[in-house]
């Protein structure tokens, strides 16, 4: 104990002292990584930068939940695929960055929305249009079922049962979630929106563009022309360089500028797609498979026990219009209790039996009457009481009354009251009506009546039928197919990765990975203008850490491999990095530049090997090219008939320094050089007083809504482009 006391005595103090220490550093450690890591030159957990302003990350994942809830919303609830979800990511970036640039601009404007503004978007008679429209499993929640139309009463109800009895209501709380998703995207761009239409409401065009425009759209002319096509010089005459290449770049700089940098790979895809030996043990399978399938008792049981496909089984028969299966016509013609197979379909061998066949209409118009018994479990009439009902609503019909009268007197059937009892079913419908229905309406005949009684989960009661109309009766087949998807063992996409691995290895550099591509014969592929922000890549798909990746490493550099999914690994070099401004040549862009270049070297030489052409006809002969016609070339349409979209031979036409039947020199077209000669031009005067007025009213009207349009589509697009947006990739 006197040793123990001695160290407490001495160094207590140095002890403490060393655990403050520890304590401080853990605290600002801890800082560094969080939200305060900026502010302690650690690691910044923040989205991205615009203009300044930080974009954190919940505010990147509250806007990424509404956008996921609006997905869920208008697609019936169908799960994100990969893809979908890559875009959803991008657009989130685009979003934020636009919202920040907005915020900015409306601050300075003065534009705000007030609490009352927003309350109103959510419970107002106006609310906004994603507010009336929400919806759970494809139905709207908030229309009222006497008026059919939207009722704020209905949120407040709902509201008010979230706070009083949520398990009731809510019990797992989603919708609740995706409700407040909602009211927070409805809000959150209501500034956004309000700017919006603020800019477009800005549009106007004034009197004198209007009637210009009038004035072209009856300027018209008659042309005739040759049309050279650029194939008329071999590719093997020319010689392109790299300054020629350059020279494109700078005299079109307006279409080479890069508003942000971009990254370009280029890379070798191993694509994961099964062996020999997975196509063998698949067949080997289904064949063992095909006489226990034969044989079996229950084919419903067999089938959903046996099927990759999940509930693969159905009653459903089908026709020759309705079996979308190129092995129809084979199918259709196997005996009843045999087994086709195994034959292989949409990615999936099979193997099937002809459980039924049969002699159906394709469609079947029918009217009927319903007395319940039951509803789900509810108790609703005793069964001689329902008996006594519908045999009733036969008596009537019997003395002579109405069906569509009886209906409504005795019918308890909501869908078809309104339309006298009558349905029209088609035969893929018939395992989704209740069994006895469909069994009498499909296999009864037309005019023939009957009574049936129906006892299922839905309901139960009896139904008095009468067939209507049998359409497209033809021989039909009941079918049961075990299928087994077409999928690579481990093994094989164990020795797919092995490849990859092996070239990722073997070729660290980059003279070693063109080398390899070209020993091997790879197929080299290239993807460019990859942005920061990207989280898929045009031609690979998802794939936001290849994008990180480009974006971390220098050119020339080998990546290691990525596994895409289930579908691929990949292997890339990064071939270029291009920063904002002006590109230059990269593997990418040679092939459209040099195909450029070609074409006006092509366009100078035709146009100088045909210049001695007395006329049209003459040339036409020299070239080989047939006079062709265009008589009704209107100077405001822009397209002409005939030729498409050729504004510059347009120009040529309209412009009064051509003189009428002269040659024309050569002119650069889409695919070709085109020499023309105009026969006729007409330019009809405008009408005067109250007719000009009104046709200039129109065409205000007309040209004020597509420049609207226009600055709604490049609003977003142009005002982010100029912000400054430093992006924390490492953080997406």
């Amino acid at each position: 104990m006197s040793v123990i006391q001695t160290i407490r005595n001495r160094y207590g103090k140095i002890a403490g002292a060393v655990i403050a220490i520890a304590l401080v550093g853990f605290i600002i450690s801890d800082a560094r990584n969080g939200s305060f890591g900026s502010f302690f030159g650690g690691h910044d957990s923040n989205i991205m930068k615009v203009d300044g302003a930080k974009i954190e990350p919940k505010q990147y994942q509250e806007c990424l939940k509404e956008y996921e809830t609006l997905y869920a919303m208008f697609n019936k609830g169908r799960a994100l695929d990969d893809a979908t979800r890559a875009q959803m990511n991008e657009q989130v970036i685009q979003m934020l960055v636009y919202e920040s640039v907005v915020d900015k601009q409306c601050d300075k404007l003065g534009i705000q929305v007030s609490e009352e503004e927003k309350k109103d978007l959510i419970y107002g008679e106006n609310a906004d249009p994603i507010v009336k429209q929400f919806q759970i499993d494809g139905q709207q929640i908030f229309i009222n079922q006497q008026t059919n139309s939207f009722d704020p009463q209905i949120i407040k109800y709902m509201e008010k049962q979230f706070a009083e009895e949520p398990q009731k209501i809510d019990p797992t709380g989603k919708l609740r979630e995706q409700w407040e998703n909602v009211k927070s995207y409805v809000k959150r761009n209501a500034r956004i929106n309000k700017f919006n239409n603020m800019v477009g409401a800005s549009a106007y065009v004034p009197n004198f563009i209007a009637k210009r425009a009038a004035a072209d759209q009856n300027s018209v002319a008659s042309i005739q022309y040759v049309k050279v096509p650029y194939t008329d010089i071999q590719d093997n005459q020319l010689k392109v360089t790299d300054e020629d290449l350059n020279a494109y770049i700078q005299k079109h700089s307006g279409l080479f500028k890069k508003d942000e940098p971009t990254r370009s790979i280029e890379y070798v895809s191993f694509d994961i797609i099964p062996a020999a030996a997975d196509t063998a043990r698949v067949v080997e399978a289904l064949t063992q498979l095909k006489g226990e399938l034969a044989t079996a008792k229950d084919d419903k049981t067999f089938v959903n026990n046996k099927s990759d496909e999940t509930n693969s089984y159905s009653d459903a028969y089908l026709n020759k219009r309705t079996f979308m299966s190129r092995y129809a016509d084979t199918l259709m013609s196997v005996p009843v209790g045999e087994v086709y197979g195994p034959y292989f379909e949409n990615n999936s061998y099979k193997i099937t039996k002809i459980v039924d066949r049969k002699t159906l209409p394709d469609s079947v118009k029918c009217r009927h009457i319903l007395v319940r018994t039951k509803d789900h479990d509810k108790e609703i009439l005793s069964d001689s009481a329902a008996k006594l009902r519908i045999d009733s609503a036969i008596a009537m019909l019997k003395s002579g009354a109405k069906f569509d009268s009886v209906v409504v007197r005795f019918s308890e059937d909501e869908g078809s009251n309104k339309k006298g009892g009558e349905y029209t079913f088609t035969l893929q419908q018939r395992p989704t009506i209740s069994k006895e229905f469909g069994d009498f309406v499909f296999e009864g005949k037309t005019g023939e009546s009957k009574t049936v009684k129906v006892s299922n989960d839905n309901y139960s009661g009896y139904h008095y039928i009468e067939i209507v109309e049998q359409n497209g009766i033809a021989p039909s087949v009941k079918l049961a197919t075990v299928a087994k998807i077409l999928a690579p063992s481990d093994s094989t996409v164990n020795a797919i990765y092995g490849r990859a691995n092996e070239f990722a290895g073997k070729n660290p550099t980059a003279p070693e990975f063109d080398a390899a591509i070209k020993k091997q014969n790879f197929d080299r592929r290239i993807a460019d203008n990859i942005k920061v922000n990207n989280f898929s890549i045009q031609g690979i798909g998802p794939s936001r850490e290849v994008v990180r990746w480009a974006y971390d490493h220098k050119v020339g550099e080998i990546s290691p491999v990525f596994q895409l999914g289930e579908q691929r690994y990949l292997v890339a070099k990064v071939s270029s990095i291009d920063d904002k401004g002006t590109m230059g040549i990269t593997p990418a862009n040679r092939p459209l530049l040099e195909q450029k270049v070609k074409e006006e070297m092509k366009t100078a030489m035709i146009t100088k090997k045909y210049a001695g052409s007395a006329s049209l006809a003459t040339l036409s002969a020299s070239a080989n090219q047939p006079v062709q016609h265009a008589d009704t070339v209107v100077l405001g349409a822009g397209y002409v008939n005939g030729l498409g979209f050729e504004p510059k031979v347009l120009g040529y036409t309209f412009d009064p320094a051509f003189q009428l039947n002269t040659l024309s020199p050569g002119i650069k077209g889409q695919g070709g050089v085109y020499f023309i000669t105009v026969t006729a031009r007409n330019a009809n005067p405008l009408p005067e007083g109250g007719m000009l007025q009104m046709i200039l009213a129109q065409q205000r009207m007309q040209q004020e809504s597509q420049l609207r349009n226009a600055l709604g589509q490049m609003l977003m697009q142009n005002l982010s482009k100029k912000a400054d947006v430093k992006y924390n990739q490492d953080n997406f």
